[in-house]
């Protein structure tokens, strides 16, 4: 069974209300926009303009940005790679439950299985792995496609092993809801 597969039906089994407890997860950033950190009480340049923290899931209104669902995506394979049950279950909520709905078990059960049909090489690559904004397709602020193609790592992938995805706007934030 291909791993992609896996995935869209694995979503299903955790929505964002289940996921209360990861609130406070931060999103995966690449490196290249990490900024460096200043020492407590001494203030720098980038304490002036401080990058924006994730928002508590439910809490606080994530921005309808490409880029925060780039963001949302990142933060999922990063989780993919760190098999990070509670981080890919937030992320990909909506459509594990779409998938749950059509007789796939919950998200955290299902997710297992995916987890041990990913290579040790592949996992690897995903916790590092980030997005070309210029492969996203944004066919409105509610839903963006994340194409495989725009996935950068140091391993390849497959439509069989990662697939695409769709990412939709919903309860303040960008979740998963569709995968090729």
């Amino acid at each position: 069974m291909a791993v992609s597969a896996c995935v869209v039906l694995v979503a299903c089994g955790c929505g964002p209300e289940k996921a209360k407890g990861n609130a406070d997860a931060k999103p995966s950033q690449s490196s290249a926009s990490t900024p460096a950190k200043a020492p407590s009480g001494t203030p720098s340049a980038s304490a002036a303009t401080p990058m924006p923290s994730a928002p508590a899931t439910g809490t606080q209104i994530a921005p309808k940005t490409k880029e925060r669902a780039i963001q949302r995506y990142e933060q999922y394979l990063h989780g993919l790679g760190r098999e990070d049950i509670g981080t890919v279950c937030e992320v990909a909520g909506p459509g594990a439950k779409k998938a749950e709905e059509q007789g796939f078990g919950p998200c955290t059960s299902t997710y297992v299985i995916v987890f041990q049909m990913i290579t040790p090489e592949q996992k690897t690559a995903l916790k590092t792995a980030t997005v070309d904004p210029q492969r996203v397709t944004v066919r409105t602020l509610d839903k963006i496609e994340m194409p495989l193609e725009a996935v950068r790592s140091s391993a390849t992938f497959t439509e069989e092993d990662l697939g695409s995805y769709t990412l939709e706007y919903l309860k303040n934030d960008y979740y998963i809801t569709d995968g090729k």
